[in-house]
């Protein structure tokens, strides 16, 4: 009875809790280098917003969604990224008898570019724009919530960043961005979307506005940093009473967290995340980990060393 959340915030995990050179930081590749990320993450929750009503989820007892990450990023230019990345998901409970869905969720597209860069202040302010599309690789159901593994929605994003960074280490981060989310096929002929009956097995899906705020200290070895995340639906109904959610629901959310990330040796670094939901509407009250490396190439030096 509540996995709308987890579509949303496996998103959100694999776009904001990853937290290495991705579409919604400051930071960009350099030119030639290959940043390679992989990452596990968790998140669970037993109570949840139907509407803005807050209720415990005592029929399924507490939801876990796991995913499994494996992301690219690589500097085309200095000014130039290029992001291509795709979790495998399954989703479970404690109590509950149905049995939960495990798969390849979307396969993401991201270009990063950086349109301005000035020193002042004893620092540099940075303004990029990150465009991204993604869909789904497997036909993985998308009307078994709590249970899917997502939406199975077509989507494409834009976003603006605004980052300024002391030559000390000190950072900041702003970033808005809007995604549009296709219409899915489900598996019946009819549904009740704002209490009217629709019948057609085509159901929309709100298109989504999102803001965070980041403050941070990052040097050559290590990166920490304090993060506010939220997201709002720009259309759609509420979920209905003792009833599962559903793909034309309105989902807000916004949540706080923390990151890490120090690096062993030059190359290779460990990183971890945590984040917990603090408000929604239609959202899981979720708790959220993850832990995960990076791996940074020069495929430049390579390439030219086979020559």
């Amino acid at each position: 009875m509540l996995k709308k959340i987890t579509l949303l915030l496996i998103w959100v995990t694999a776009c904001v809790n990853l937290k290495a050179q991705t579409p919604t930081d400051g930071l960009m590749m350099p030119h030639g280098q290959l940043c390679i990320l992989g990452q596990y993450s968790n998140s669970s929750w037993e109570n949840y917003w139907q509407g803005e009503t807050k209720r415990s989820n005592s029929n399924l007892g507490t939801v876990t969604t796991q995913s499994a990450m494996v992301m690219g990023n690589y500097g085309i230019t200095s000014k130039l990224n290029v992001m291509l990345g795709l979790p495998y998901v399954w989703t479970s409970s404690d109590v509950s008898y149905i049995t939960g869905q495990k798969g390849f969720q979307d396969l993401s597209l991201f270009l990063k570019y950086q349109l301005l860069e000035r020193k002042a202040l004893g620092g540099a302010f940075k303004i990029q724009t990150t465009g991204g599309l993604s869909t789904p690789v497997t036909n993985y159901t998308a009307d078994l919530m709590p249970f899917s593994i997502g939406i199975h929605s077509k989507t494409a994003s834009l976003r603006g960043i605004l980052n300024y960074t002391a030559d000390f280490g000190l950072y900041v981060t702003a970033e808005v961005g809007h995604t549009w989310r296709s219409n899915v096929i489900v598996d019946r002929d009819s549904y009740l979307f704002h209490n009217e009956l629709v019948e057609s097995d085509e159901m929309p899906v709100p298109n989504v506005f999102d803001y965070s705020a980041r403050i941070g200290y990052i040097n050559s070895r290590l990166q920490a940093e304090l993060w506010y995340d939220a997201f709002t639906g720009l259309s759609g109904d509420d979920i209905r009473y003792n009833e599962a959610p559903q793909a034309t629901n309105k989902m807000v959310a916004g949540q706080v967290g923390i990151f890490g990330k120090y690096f062993i040796i030059k190359r290779l670094a460990l990183q971890a995340a945590v984040s917990q939901v603090l408000s929604g509407r239609n959202a899981g009250e979720a708790f959220t980990w993850s832990a995960g490396f990076t791996y940074f190439l020069d495929v430049n030096k390579k390439a030219e060393a086979a020559n």
